[in-house]
């Protein structure tokens, strides 16, 4: 009698250990990526808030004659409106007439204490969410 080599289905352990290990490797170099881009997105809202009240503060010091010292005196003069979420999110600070700094709080979804600054005269922001100079 004549054995009969039994065809055998499947994938052997060093395939799949191969397969396993060039998906690490992708994954080394995707999930460093993405995590850029979800600090940017996140960012991007308070950049769009420094700016408004950048804006808003020239507004301001064109009509008073000095800096505000504060977002609640662009609010006040009606110079600036943000929305409650923005506030919870975000705490922004005036060193006018050059810096513009908005510090997260625990209520954004990154987490708190991530800085982002708006140097006013250089036109430059710094921080979380924007790529670092090398």
């Amino acid at each position: 009698m004549q054995k009969q080599d039994k065809q055998r289905n499947g994938f052997t352990m060093i395939e799949i250990m191969v397969v396993v290990v060039i998906i690490a490797i992708l994954a080394a170099f995707a999930v460093p990526i993405y995590i850029d881009y979800v600090e940017s997105a996140r960012a991007s809202e308070a950049k769009s808030v420094i700016s408004s009240i950048s804006n808003a503060s020239v507004m301001f010091y064109q009509s008073n004659g000095e800096w505000p010292s504060s977002v609640d005196d662009l609010e006040r003069q009606g110079q600036l409106d943000l929305e409650l979420s923005t506030k919870l999110k975000w705490q922004f600070e005036l060193q006018l007439p050059e810096i513009v700094t908005a510090t997260s709080t625990e209520e954004m979804a990154g987490g708190a204490g991530k800085v982002i600054q708006y140097n006013r005269e250089l036109g430059k922001y710094t921080g979380y969410g924007t790529p670092e100079e090398e």
